[in-house]
Order: C-alpha cells, then sequence, then structure tokens
C-alpha cells in the first residue's frame, strides 16, 4: 500500500485545522468568552496533531527509517511536537492564551515547510550512510523536542514584554489624556462647579466622560495575573526544554564521536548549539541564583528565541558544515 498518497490530504488537514484554531482564539479574545466553547480552539489542534502523527508515521513506514531524514521532515516534526507542547500545557494551565500565541507559530512552521521547500525537498529519501545509525532517533528527536520546547518558552516570554510595555503605556496615555482634561476643563473658574466634589462626578460634568476606577483596576489586575502566568509558564517550559538541549547535545557528541571520530568539530550547527545553550543557561542561573523574574529573564529568553531560530533554520539554510547533507543538497 502507498501510504504517501495520503501526505498532501494530511497536510491540507493539518494546516486548515491550524488556520480555523488561529482564527478562533483570535475572535474568542476579542468578541465573546463563553465558556462552553473554550475546547473547540484545543479540539482544532488535536486533529491537526492527529493528521501530522499520521503523516510522520506513514512516512516511516514507506521509508524504513524515523522521518528525521532531511529538513521537510524536521519542520513537519517540529510543528508536530509544538502542537503536542500547545495541547500539553493549555489542558494544564487552562489558559486559551496559550493557543493566541502558540497557534500562529505551528501555522508558520508548516505553512513554511509545505508552501517554501521544494517538492524535491519534501520528497522522503534514504538516508546517507553518517545518518544510519540508532542514534539518529534518539539524538534528533531529543533535539527538536528541545527547539519545540525551548521556542514555545521563548514566546511567551516575548508575549510577556508585549503586555508588559502594552500595560504601560496605555496607562501612561489614560493618565495624560485624564491630566490634559483635568487642565483643560476641570480647573477653569468658569466651568467648574463647586458642588461638585468627587473626581468622577467632576470629570463627567464637564467633559461628558465617567472614569470608573473599579472597573480600570479591575481590567489592570487581569492583565497583571495574565502576565505573572507568562512569566510562571515560561520559565517552567524553559526549564524543561533546557535538560533536553543538554542530553541533545551530549548524545549528538557521542554519536560524532563514532561517525566522525571527534566528539566536537566546531561545525556551524554544533556551534549555534552550544551558543543557544549558554543563552538558556545564562537565563537559568540568573533566575535562580540572582532572582532574576519578569522583564530582566523575559529579555534573555527573548534574545534566545531568534537564537534557535538561527541554530535550527538559519544554519541549515545559509551554512555548510558536517549538518548540511540531509537538510539542504547543493548542486
Amino acid at each position: 500500500m502507498d501510504y504517501t498518497s495520503f501526505e498532501p490530504l494530511l497536510i491540507k488537514y493539518s494546516f486548515g485545522m491550524l488556520l480555523l484554531g488561529m482564527i478562533f482564539y483570535w475572535i474568542k479574545a476579542s468578541l465573546f468568552s463563553i465558556q462552553k466553547f473554550n475546547y473547540l480552539g484545543s479540539i482544532f489542534i488535536l486533529i491537526s496533531n492527529f493528521c501530522l502523527t499520521f503523516l510522520l508515521i506513514f512516512r516511516w513506514i514507506s521509508s524504513n527509517h524515523f522521518p528525521l531524514s532531511n529538513l521537510y521532515e524536521s519542520l513537519i516534526f517540529l510543528s508536530w511536537s509544538l502542537t503536542f507542547c500547545q495541547l500539553f500545557f493549555e489542558n494544564k494551565t487552562k489558559n486559551f492564551y496559550i493557543g493566541i500565541i502558540m497557534t500562529p507559530i505551528s501555522l508558520f512552521v508548516l505553512a513554511f515547510a509545505t508552501f517554501s521547500l521544494p517538492e524535491e525537498m519534501q520528497k522522503s529519501s534514504s538516508l546517507v550512510p553518517a545518518l544510519q545509525s540508532n542514534w539518529l532517533m534518539m539524538h534528533v528527536t531529543v533535539m527538536i523536542l528541545s527547539y519545540a520546547a525551548l521556542i514555545f518558552g521563548s514566546l511567551l516570554s516575548l508575549a510577556y514584554l508585549v503586555l508588559v510595555y502594552s500595560k504601560i503605556n496605555i496607562f501612561k496615555g489614560y493618565s495624560s489624556f485624564l491630566n490634559q482634561k483635568i487642565k483643560e476643563k476641570l480647573f477653569t473658574k468658569n466651568n467648574l462647579d463647586k458642588s461638585l466634589t468627587q473626581p468622577n462626578e467632576i470629570l463627567q460634568a464637564n467633559t461628558g466622560i465617567l472614569f470608573n476606577q473599579p472597573e480600570i483596576d479591575e481590567n489592570f489586575d487581569e492583565i497583571n495575573l495574565i502576565i505573572k502566568n507568562l512569566d510562571n509558564l515560561s520559565y517552567r517550559i524553559l526549564g524543561i526544554g533546557f535538560p533536553l538541549l543538554t542530553i541533545g547535545i551530549l548524545s549528538g557528541a557521542v554519536w560524532a564521536n563514532e561517525t566522525w571520530g571527534s566528539y566536537w568539530n566546531w561545525d556551524p550547527k554544533e556551534t549555534w548549539a552550544l551558543i543557544t545553550w549558554f543563552i538558556f543557561a545564562i537565563y537559568l542561573h540568573t533566575r535562580i541564583t540572582k532572582g532574576w523574574k519578569g522583564e530582566k529573564s523575559a529579555i534573555i529568553a527573548s534574545i534566545g528565541f531568534f537564537v534557535v531560530w538561527i541554530c535550527f533554520l538559519g544554519v541549515n539554510l545559509f551554512a555548510k558544515g558536517l549538518h548540511s547533507y540531509g537538510w539542504i543538497v547543493s548542486n
């Protein structure tokens, strides 16, 4: 049976479910918050994850090796890992904003693999001699799982920074608006009504705007809670990704010694993997020993977000080294 004939259909279903999931999360965040629709986004992501699972299994059966032999398969596995992480943590935390943040990146990875890579790179191929090892599944799967966790946690840190600075700008903008109205309207002797003693009453009487302090405070409290949850969740996920990255690098060193007779060759991929490791080691060290939280640690994690993408994708597209085979075939 030719399982590869199912691949285009599975890709379309997976892409469509991710797209519907992203639209649902954004509409839910903007327009409504009916509780019975909370699981609809997760259902879309679950269907997409199932489609990717069967796609990987079918390629495994047809090629007789774990489907991580080229960039296309690695991107598919990364998209699967991202959707799996999203489902797991969204179910654990019951926070739907995880879907708002994570679904677009999973969609982007799948879209890049499907629409940007040429067809010859999407075809399953036999393994080159260096990849014909039991270390393939151990090393590459752990590395991609670590990338997924690090991308996940770093993206939450980026969202944290966006919310923090957005909140500050909103507060400054509102304060500036209120102060301007007070200066222009409220303290003009001709317009000031001495019988009005409360700021809310004065503002409503002179500008037609009612300043509802409890409602404003409640909105800021909700934003503050989301910000705090993003910081804590990012730390937890990065705390998972870093050990996986460490195991992946160590297993890769052992595999390299078996294949090339050296544990470390300063290949571009190895170098950027080491840079990635140092970035997140600094993040965890400063967080644990220095007590850094909030903006400082989020900035380090945000830098790590871009470094991970350079390590995973940039090196394979633009650098040439021992890891170039199986990703891009040079003419």
